[in-house]
């Protein structure tokens, strides 16, 4: 039986933090069998704050919908593109304002909603992880407002059909033990758990993971309880901002859900949901 090959969490250089062109993307996809190729560009409206980030951190919307439209009927018939987006969620009311803009006048065949940032800081550049002279915040403080404001995202006031990339501090955080674990924040994991199965979303295994002891995001901790507490609907993301990730770790992201018991992953277009059997 043939094996579908998916990876719906890619960048090009429509994104800030990719320099790789999009057709080049697609050609490499299409070399190494990928049957479903999710184009997500990012949507920074979580770190504009000012002239300055706007430039370093936006996006050519209309370029991308028109290129990408485009490249996704060049590819009909020997490879699904879907042209999708991925909207870094603020409760800053006029940021959730732009999304919406965003998917009502170009209407994505599907979004990943995620956390990058928390009032206009990611991750990325540690200022959250520590105090303005210099002192480690507590790692329950930190990852407690990180998942305050992901339960929150999941209410988001615009259409989503992923959740991505669940412990997504953990990548830069500096602490001995990084990950999210049950034993520390149980009652919060479970809410947002529930609540993604309850709203019918779906959960990523996203497999940018680089200083990291495991292979994807989130742990095997979070998708056995997910399957647990009766979640099946899976995403495949490799994350990546260049050709040579196109797939990264695939095998080992399937060969952990069937462990766990999942059968299949999800694909959504256009309110629709593909089940791919693993």
């Amino acid at each position: 039986m043939k094996r579908f090959l998916t990876d719906i969490h890619l960048h090009s250089a429509f994104s800030f933090d990719s320099e790789t062109p999009l057709d080049k993307m697609l050609s490499a996809a299409q070399k190494k069998g990928v049957d479903f190729y999710g184009a997500s560009e990012h949507f920074n409206y979580d770190l504009i704050k000012d002239e300055k980030t706007a430039v370093e951190f936006g996006i050519d919307e209309e370029a991308y919908f028109h290129t990408a439209r485009h490249l996704q009927e060049d590819y009909a018939g020997c490879m699904n593109v879907l042209v999708g987006a991925e909207f870094g969620f603020s409760d800053d009311k006029k940021a959730q304002e732009n999304y919406c803009a965003i998917y009502e006048n170009y209407r994505p065949d599907y979004v990943i909603n995620s956390i990058h940032s928390i009032k206009g800081n990611d991750y990325y550049y540690k200022r959250l992880f520590f105090t303005e002279q210099g002192k480690q915040r507590a790692k329950k403080e930190v990852y407690g407002e990180y998942l305050r404001l992901l339960r929150q995202s999941l209410d988001a006031p615009y259409p989503y059909d992923i959740v991505g990339h669940i412990e997504y501090p953990t990548r830069y955080a500096p602490y001995d033990d990084v990950q999210i674990t049950q034993e520390e924040f149980g009652a919060q994991i479970d809410d947002i758990l529930k609540t993604i199965i309850q709203k019918n979303k779906i959960l990523e295994v996203n497999s940018s993971s680089s200083g990291l002891k495991q292979d994807f995001l989130p742990s095997e901790e979070w998708l056995k309880r997910y399957y647990a507490l009766g979640g099946r609907q899976i995403s495949f993301g490799s994350d990546a901002h260049d050709e040579t990730r196109i797939l990264d770790k695939w095998e080992k992201a399937v060969e952990a859900l069937k462990k766990i018991g999942f059968t299949y992953l999800t694909v959504p277009d256009r309110g629709e949901y593909i089940k791919i059997e693993i």
